[in-house]
This record gives structure tokens, sequence and C-alpha cells, in this order.
């Protein structure tokens, strides 16, 4: 019988497909990336939805183009790892997207000036997954029962998700309730009005917050709560660092204009919290199957799940709850939009309201 690595004796995590090279150019590219979307974002404006769909088509197109590079330089595994890791993070991202619709609406940030809040989010996502990755790679390294952890993470998550999803009543996020802006307005006032994209102003002579720096405080909270989920959901279909980093900046890359894409129609994905439980679920179980093997080997009775497996099983998951929920509101021909709207938000308000006020 294997027994489970004692701390200080490394496992062996399996080559990196990642050269310094290819890490220097995948960060490169991702910081121009950033680069290019705060300077579209310097001059605060509305957003189009000309504008909003042509940069989501390209947000799509290059971690796809990236996904076909990977299967052709690295074979068909890596392909499908890389693409499994992808699928599942746009979909967790749509959680993010819930959160920053919330925070947006509770703090009444203008519309010219919501793009910047959502790339001052997608930054600090990026930068807080970073820490994650680094330390969920050493710690897969050393300890084997990181996998376990990393399983109940996704499975408890997951059962939350899908209670609050189960919820009738209607929630709100409470502005004052949110930790991480009780935090900052001990340490210094703030002005009541917004003054563009600036973060301080002078208030009565002194320095003070503008309630921009409050709604951006407030969405890096909600970040550090996601991250918690959703790079463990990632190593549960590779181990490989790099293929994680990638698929979670992908993922977050495109959230800026995907949010303007979707604003309208989120609500009307009444069943896409489901599919998130059951996803988060599947892949828990698929963690905790992976170090019963690592600890008890072939005696362990249930059997290693691929990630071909996984990639069907998530794309069924998907489909199959977006098309419940077109059918749901097509059969109430619009007449329930609002409850349903509700329905569908009050599970995901919920995770929202718990992952803001957390913050």
């Amino acid at each position: 019988m294997l027994l489970p690595l004692a701390a200080g004796a490394p496992a062996d995590p399996g080559p990196s497909i990642a050269t310094p090279l290819l890490w220097t150019v995948t960060i490169g590219a991702v910081v121009l990336l950033l680069l290019v979307d705060f300077l579209l974002t310097r001059r605060p404006h509305a957003v189009k939805m000309k504008e909003a769909v042509g940069w989501s088509v390209f947000y799509v197109a290059l971690p796809l183009g990236f996904g076909a590079w990977l299967w052709q330089q690295y074979g068909a595994s890596t392909g499908v790892d890389y693409l499994t890791g992808y699928l599942v993070e746009k979909s967790l991202s749509v959680d993010n997207l819930f959160v920053f619709m919330l925070l947006l609406t509770a703090f009444a940030v203008p519309e010219e000036l919501r793009q910047r809040v959502l790339l001052y989010g997608i930054i600090g996502a990026l930068v807080m997954r970073a820490v994650f990755i680094a330390l969920g790679a050493a710690a897969l390294s050393y300890f084997d029962a990181a996998f376990l952890v990393f399983g109940l993470i996704l499975l408890l998550t997951g059962l939350k998700l899908l209670l609050d999803e189960l919820k009738d009543e209607e929630k709100e996020i409470d502005v004052s309730q949110i930790r991480s802006v009780r935090l900052a307005r001990r340490f210094m006032p703030v002005t009541e009005d917004y003054e563009g994209p600036r973060m301080t102003a002078t208030l009565a002579g002194k320095r003070a917050l503008t309630p921009f720096a409050l709604v951006v405080v407030a969405v890096l909270g909600a970040d550090l709560v996601f991250a918690v989920d959703s790079v463990p959901a990632v190593y549960g279909i590779t181990e490989d660092p790099f293929l994680v980093f990638a698929t979670n900046a992908f993922a977050l890359l495109g959230l800026r204009a995907l949010y303007f894409v979707l604003e309208g129609a989120l609500g009307k994905l009444t069943h896409l919290g489901f599919g998130l439980s059951l996803i988060l679920f599947f892949i828990g179980t698929k963690l905790v199957i992976h170090w019963g093997h690592l600890v008890w080997g072939d005696a362990f009775p249930l059997p290693e799940i691929g990630n071909v497996t996984s990639l069907l099983v998530i794309l069924a998951i998907l489909v199959v709850v977006t098309v419940t929920s077109l059918l749901a509101n097509r059969r109430n021909g619009g007449q329930d939009d609002a409850e349903h709207d509700g329905g569908r938000h009050d599970g995901l308000d919920d995770e929202a309201v718990g992952a803001a006020e957390r913050g």
C-alpha cells in the first residue's frame, strides 16, 4: 500500500510543457493585452454592443488558437487538458460576471466607468490566481493530501452553490456590510460623488477616497474569494502550472467585453447555477478519486476519470443547462421573467453576496 508523502518529501508532479521562453512569451502577451485594455478604457465611455462583440470574438478566438497550437506542438493529451481547463474556468468566470454586475449596481457606477472597474477586477483576479497557482503547485508537489483538500473544497463549494440555488428569497448586496469597504472607510473619508476614474479626491481640505475606489476594493475582495474555488478546479484537470495559469488568464482576459455582451442575457440562464454546482461536484470527485489512487494504487475501487471524459461531461452539463434555461424562459412566455431572473439570481446572488461581503 502506498502511503501519503511526508512533509519535505516532494512528489513528482509530472513534467510541465513550459520552457522559460514559453512562460516569458505567455506572461508578456497577457501584460500586453492588459495594457491595450488600459489604453482603451483611458477615456471613459459607454461601451456599445458592436465594440463589446468584436472584443469578445477576439478573446474567444485567441485562446482557441493557442489551444490549437498546443495540440499541434505537444499532442492531443495536452490540447485536451488545456481546452478542458479553459472551458471550466470560462464557465466559472460567469460567477465573476454576476458579482461584478451586482457590485456595479450596488455602487451605482456610471455606465462610462464600468469597463475601468471591470479591468481592475480582472487584473486583481489574475494576480491573486497567479499566487494561488504557485501555492497550489507547491502543495501538490509536497503533499498527496493536497488533492483530497482541493477535492473537498470543490465538493463543499458545489454543495453551497446548489443549496443557494434552491433558495427562494431574493438578496441584494448591502454596500455597508462589505468587509473591505468597511475597512477602507475606517482609514479614510469617502466623497459623495464619483470623480471619473480617480481613486482619491479632496474633501474639506483632506485627501479622501472616491466611490470608484470603494467599488474597486470590493471587486478585489470578491476576486480573492473566487480564486479559492477556481484554481483547485483547474488543478483537477491538469497538474501543469503553466496550463493552469494559461487557462485562468485566457478565461479572465475577455470578461470586460463579455460583461457588456451578456449584461442583458445573464439573468435568462436560470439553470446555470445548477450546472456550475454539478461541474464542481464532478471535478471535486475526480480529485478525491485521484488522491485515492495515489494512496492505495490499484486497490482503490473507483477508476480514474480521464480528461477526454471530463471534457465531454462538462460540455454536456453546459449544453443541457443552457437548453433547459432557454426552454424554461420560452415556456413562461416572458410573463414570469422577473420571477425566474430572481430564481437565477437568488442562488448566485447568495453566492455573490457572500463573496462580495466576505471580501
